[in-house]
Order: C-alpha cells, then sequence, then structure tokens
C-alpha cells in the first residue's frame, strides 16, 4: 500500500512475497487470493483520504506521521468495500493499527467484526515481521531484546509495579543493555491509547518501535490486571 509510507525508499525496499504467500495460503486451504495491483486500488484522479483521530495519535502517527494511518484506514476501508467480509483479522503486533481500524470500522458503521489476534512470534521470540529479512545474525541476535525488554515489564507489573513511567524505564533499561536505543517506548490504555499514569485495574499496551541496523521494528505487550482469586 503505497499510501502509507512516507519514505518512498522504505517503499522501494519492503520485501515482497507475494508468490510464496500464495503458496502458504493455498497449503492451508485458501481457495482465492484477492491481491488487487496498486493501479486498481488507486486510480488516475485518486483523491479521497480517511481520517482517524482518537487512536491514530501518538506512537506510529507520531513517528512515521499523519499520513501514515491515512493511507492505512483508506485502503482497509476500500479493501472491505470491495471484499465485503463478515470478519477482517489483524495481528496484535501492529496493535495500533488494528485500534485505528476498529475505531473506523465502527464509527463509519462498517458491517465487520474486526478481529485482532495474539502476535505469532519465531522461535527465538522476535514477533513475525516482513522487516525481519533486513537482518543479518548479529541483529538478529540483538533484535529479541526487544521481546525480552517488554517481558520484563509484564514481569515488573505481575510483581506488583503499578506505574506506567516505571515499566517504559523497565522496558528501556533492558533495550540499553542490549545497546538499543529505541524510537520510542510507551504505555498507554490499551483500549483506545489514551494516557494512564497507574495500572489501577486496566488494560495497558506497552508499546515499543527500534531501529535494529536497517531494520524498523515495532512490538509490544498488553497488560493484563491481575486477577483476584475467588475466597
Amino acid at each position: 500500500n503505497p499510501a502509507q509510507f512516507n519514505e518512498a525508499a522504505d517503499l522501494a525496499a519492503y520485501p515482497r512475497t507475494e508468490a510464496a504467500d500464495a503458496a502458504m495460503a493455498e497449503a492451508a486451504g485458501v481457495d482465492i487470493v484477492f491481491a488487487p495491483a496498486p493501479d486498481e486500488v488507486y486510480p488516475a484522479g485518486f483523491a479521497t483520504t480517511v481520517r482517524v483521530a482518537g487512536p491514530a495519535l501518538g506512537f506510529e502517527g507520531e513517528h512515521r506521521g499523519a499520513g501514515h494511518f491515512e493511507g492505512v484506514a483508506t485502503v482497509v476501508l476500500k479493501l472491505l468495500h470491495m471484499t465485503g467480509p463478515d470478519v477482517a483479522y489483524f495481528g496484535r503486533k501492529d496493535a495500533q493499527q488494528a485500534l485505528v481500524i476498529q475505531r473506523m470500522a465502527r464509527d463509519l458503521d462498517f458491517p465487520v467484526d474486526i478481529e485482532v489476534l495474539p502476535t505469532v512470534r519465531e522461535e527465538d521470540g522476535i514477533a513475525m515481521s516482513s522487516r525481519n529479512a533486513y537482518l543479518d545474525p548479529e541483529q538478529r541476535e540483538r533484535a529479541t531484546a526487544i521481546g525480552r525488554a517488554l517481558r520484563a515489564a509484564e514481569r515488573a507489573a505481575r510483581e506488583g509495579e503499578t506505574s506506567t513511567s516505571a515499566l517504559v524505564e523497565v522496558t528501556r533499561r533492558e533495550l540499553g543493555n542490549a545497546g538499543i536505543e529505541p524510537e520510542y517506548v510507551e504505555a498507554r490504555s490499551a483500549e483506545d491509547l489514551s494516557p494512564v499514569a497507574e495500572l489501577n485495574g486496566r488494560r495497558v499496551l506497552v508499546a515499543v518501535a527500534a531501529r535494529v541496523g536497517s531494520a524498523r521494528l515495532i512490538d509490544n505487550v498488553v497488560i493484563a490486571p491481575p486477577t483476584t482469586p475467588e475466597a
């Protein structure tokens, strides 16, 4: 989707694995793959953009520019309109994107359920992403610190830490130990990305974006409030 890239070089270098994706889909029992060309999605003279506020602010919206989520929302709206699904599935690795799409579908009364599924991870714990192909062996080993950092924040919360700023600091410290300087580490409400100072029984999303070599990687963890055992 060229509309969501604010750097032409990033779009040009982005891994394209359509044939491999189609083969995996066929092996999984998929009957039809809908993969329109960009000029079908954005015909000559295309001049409409979908803008979602709220969850599109901050995180990726701040670091990749306002046009990023406008591109995401516009193309997803078009794909939902063209295909008319009952349910559309998105991964939690792109948690902000999923929240933007959920808000768009709700606000525009789209008759589709947006389901968010758990992040799929590779054997070394790195969240699956096309951008992992950019990592050489040393960089890949260093990138595993992102998942460890998020698990450290989760562990701190289980041990009683309720301050979101403290959870951010735990995450940053683990990343720093691996020589990773993140673009951002933030903790916000997992429901709408509004600022949250304390857990206080609320689900909190701790999100990271960091460059390892030439790869810009994002990952997150949702820290749920601890359950109180029944007496």
